[in-house]
């Protein structure tokens, strides 16, 4: 495989088989399998990173084609860390956490669905606040509003989770609508951001889109993949409509590595809001048609 990212590549990593990288130049590496022969029982995965600069990183790519011409822009933020001043202090956050445990999530799912959400909940500071939406063909919402993040209120909320059994059908669009109901639309002293652990195993996709396109008001909605064969479709298209991000988590020894490049991203947010805007050109159209945050490091 030929990787040429047209900026300086850091990590590449794939979870599921060993590689071996050859850098002919810093945005120019080739990989392949390290082992000879590699039984067809998985999907192969690879993923990469850009090199951790102190700068933004800007690259735009250009395709002429028959059908028009082609334009990805890439902007890459600096890491927080690397990045002195007030300004870039964390503001606090309002998680709003969606766990399915319907049947379609028995067995290995449900655990790695509980271990991210447990583990996802020791990552919230005291800063933050939090909720909890369960659901199968059911829901519950754990507390009446948005709870501080305190030790005992943690302490209810890991219970509640750890109670959880796979069961029932899937009907996920009224735990969707619980978790968008915002009961202070105009707050911007918290981050509001929607997580939701789930397989995908549902029927009715569009109705989810519209509602989150109608509804989504200040929420940022971000989708973890459990098991080794989730709805990457659904998923990925309500993140994008959610301006957040999809991430899978394909094995019980993923939970922590995944969970923690995702919260090490939610926690430190670089740019919200963004648009792209045109002058003087017809017949442009935009993807994703909602440009999502940028996030430390992260393009």
């Amino acid at each position: 495989m030929q990787l040429s990212s047209g900026f300086p590549i850091g990590e590449i990593k794939s979870p599921f088989h060993s590689v071996v990288t050859d850098y002919k130049s810093k945005d120019q590496v080739t990989v392949s399998l390290a082992d000879a022969i590699v039984p067809a029982d998985r999907d192969f995965e690879i993923t990469w990173r850009a090199q951790a600069s102190q700068e933004p990183r800007v690259a735009l790519f250009k395709e002429n084609t028959p059908k028009g011409d082609f334009i990805l822009a890439f902007v890459t933020p600096p890491k927080l860390n690397d990045i002195q001043g007030d300004e870039f202090q964390k503001k606090p956050r309002e998680v709003i956490f969606v766990l399915d445990n319907s049947g379609s999530m028995s067995g290995p799912s449900m655990r790695q669905a509980k271990d991210s959400l447990i583990f996802a909940l020791d990552k919230l500071s005291h800063l933050d606040r939090f909720n909890i939406v369960r659901f199968d063909d059911t829901y519950e919402v754990l507390f009446s509003s948005a709870v501080d993040a305190t030790k005992d209120n943690l302490k209810t909320a890991k219970e509640f989770v750890s109670s959880l059994e796979a069961d029932g059908g899937t009907e996920m669009l009224p735990a969707l609508k619980a978790a968008l109901y915002d009961t202070t639309p105009q707050n911007n002293e918290f981050l509001r951001q929607i997580i939701f652990l789930t397989d995908g195993a549902i029927g009715n996709e569009k109705e989810m889109f519209d509602t989150i396109v109608k509804h989504r008001g200040r929420s940022r909605i971000f989708t973890v993949g459990i098991g080794s064969a989730p709805n990457s479709h659904f998923m990925s298209r309500a993140s994008e409509f959610g301006q957040g991000t999809f991430t899978h988590i394909g094995s019980e020894q993923q939970v922590k590595e995944r969970m923690t490049e995702l919260f090490n991203k939610l926690e430190n947010p670089v740019m919200a809001d963004l648009t792209a805007t045109w002058t003087n050109t017809i017949n442009v159209e935009s993807s994703p048609s909602f440009l999502p945050d940028l996030y430390s490091g992260e393009p």
